[in-house]
């Protein structure tokens, strides 16, 4: 026993601080392991697909059926009505190749087909796509069978971390069905919206250039 022990012992509470603090550590332990009722739920009931068996996760107060083709196929959910689009796909529908970069649609990594018109799915919420065509980067191509545009992109290495690579891709396809600007501005111009913050601009307008050779285009 020491110093500290003895004086609480002699103030006739009979507890030393040692023994109080052995107490406190013990009733903290099995605090921490109680579950607050209401605060979390298992996880297989998280994850617990609604009954349209599409949804990822367990639909929240207030969602609204949802359905869409996506990639050729329809899909059917029901979802929070402020959800947006890209977060439907990588939250609901795991489909994580559409990235999220800035979320204020400013960097256009994101970047998706709505009924063949390149989107910034951050900016669309997934209840205005009713009805609509979607088709994302899983959807475009697949690794046995590479869309042109993804081939070039390889080819013409136009990509370094790779994190808009997916955004990059889908708003140059596109811009193919767009009508390719026939000049090198042109192309840059048309493709400002997407950003890629390691540079790999002049490869990017390579493949573009690429793809615009080997695949009849409009002009």
């Amino acid at each position: 026993m020491d110093a500290d022990d003895k004086k609480v012992t002699k103030s006739g509470s009979g507890i030393t601080r040692r023994s109080f603090l052995a107490h406190l550590g013990v009733a903290g332990v099995a605090a921490a392991s109680l579950t607050t009722p209401g605060r979390a739920q298992p996880a297989a009931e998280a994850k617990a697909d609604d009954q349209s068996g599409d949804s990822m996760v367990k639909a929240p107060p207030g969602a609204v059926p949802l359905t869409f083709i996506v990639n050729k196929k329809q899909r059917s959910l029901k979802i929070d009505p402020r959800t947006t689009l890209l977060d439907c796909l990588r939250e609901n529908l795991d489909m994580t190749g559409t990235k999220k970069g800035c979320d204020h649609g400013q960097c256009g990594a994101c970047t998706v087909h709505v009924n063949g018109r390149r989107v910034n799915s951050c900016l669309t919420l997934a209840i205005m796509c009713q009805g609509d065509e979607i088709t994302t980067i899983e959807g475009l191509g697949t690794p046995e069978h590479l869309h042109p545009m993804q081939q070039a992109f390889i080819t013409c290495d136009a990509y370094q971390c790779g994190y808009c690579t997916s955004g990059q891709i889908m708003s140059a396809t596109a811009l193919m069905e767009e009508g390719l600007p026939p000049s090198d501005q042109g192309i840059k111009e048309a493709m400002s919206g997407n950003i890629c913050r390691c540079g790999a601009y002049p490869n990017i307008l390579s493949a573009i250039k690429m793809c615009k050779q080997s695949t009849k285009v409009k002009s």
